[in-house]
């Protein structure tokens, strides 16, 4: 991974540690809780099978179509790429997270959307011409650099910072809000910064540790036991 990469992925992780952002689920709004049911919990539990509903973890389809999910794929790894060892927005399933966040709680963001990634591409094809989703890791880079800064013509709207910053906090939301609103697949996000989930209880000794805290998270233990009991 290069050297900026590496500084993005840092600057990203000292942010979600510093808003507590991986220990909380108020990343993403009451309304996901509002609307969510039992059978999208079951759909989007960690470690489920491959090959089922659209609203499964990693996947997409709930708004976006396949070029536009590649697209929104390439451009959050490229917001927070990963590493061996070391999970990025992809290992994260952040794209079905905002997938599912734009057929639902973020409905009101549709065309928010829709109108960025026509930008996106026109910008790209006259600079590089093809659109953001075929261009080479370093020109999706140099892309994102001039979107951070809204520089670019092509943005009306809304503007390329616009677009950027959302993007950018949606990303963020995928990445470590609870993992039954789609994202942080397998608690990536989670385990990345040392988050352990929900617990029963922390025990004395557990509050006074200052090593890594590695016991699985509630919600884990009981994706597991529903796979087992069905």
């Amino acid at each position: 991974m290069s050297k900026p990469d590496e500084a993005r992925r840092a600057f990203l992780v000292g942010t979600a540690i510093g808003a507590g952002a991986a220990a909380s689920a108020a990343l993403v709004p009451e309304a996901f809780a509002k609307s969510r049911d039992s059978q999208m919990a079951e759909n989007m539990a960690p470690n489920a099978p491959a090959g089922s509903t659209v609203s499964m973890t990693g996947g997409h389809g709930a708004f976006f179509n396949d070029d536009d999910g590649e697209t929104i794929a390439a451009l959050t790894e490229r917001i927070m790429p990963g590493a061996p060892g070391k999970p990025g927005a992809r290992d994260a399933g952040v794209l079905n997270y905002i997938d599912l966040a734009l057929s639902g709680a973020y409905k009101d963001d549709q065309e928010f959307y829709r109108h960025g990634l026509t930008q996106l591409d026109a910008h790209c094809v006259k600079a590089y011409g093809k659109p953001f989703r075929q261009l080479t890791t370093a020109q999706q880079d140099d892309t994102v650099a001039v979107l951070a800064q809204g520089k670019v013509a092509e943005f009306a709207w809304p503007t390329a910072a616009a677009f950027f910053g959302t993007l950018r906090r949606h990303t963020m939301e995928g990445m470590f809000a609870d993992p039954i609103y789609g994202g942080n697949k397998d608690f990536a996000g989670w385990r990345l910064v040392g988050f352990p989930g929900a617990q029963m209880q922390f025990t004395p000794e557990d509050l006074q540790s200052k090593q890594a805290f590695t016991r699985e998270g509630i919600v884990g233990l009981q994706a597991r036991l529903k796979r087992r009991a069905g």
